[in-house]
């Protein structure tokens, strides 16, 4: 079974402190825009480790592509749209 956009959205808010959230897709490629404080300070590359340990063993079997726009609540809050 396919995920859906919002059970993707719930496994990442599990497991990561987040602010916001918004997930889109088609049950097996997805497109994610997630605001946590625990991005403050990080790389773009560990900030996406971070969300992909939080979907554990879901990215190896259910999900099959994340394209995702990783932010801090101040980078989010400057320019939500964009």
């Amino acid at each position: 079974m396919l995920p859906t956009p919002q059970e993707v959205r719930q496994y990442i808010n599990d497991n990561l402190n987040c602010e916001y959230i918004d997930v889109q897709g088609d049950g097996s490629h997805f497109e994610a825009i997630i605001v946590s404080p625990e991005f403050e300070g990080k790389r773009l590359i560990a900030r996406h480790q971070l969300v992909y340990k939080a979907l554990g063993d879901r990215m190896k079997s259910e999900i099959h592509a994340l394209s995702m726009r990783t932010l801090t609540p101040a980078e989010y809050n400057a320019n939500p749209n964009g």
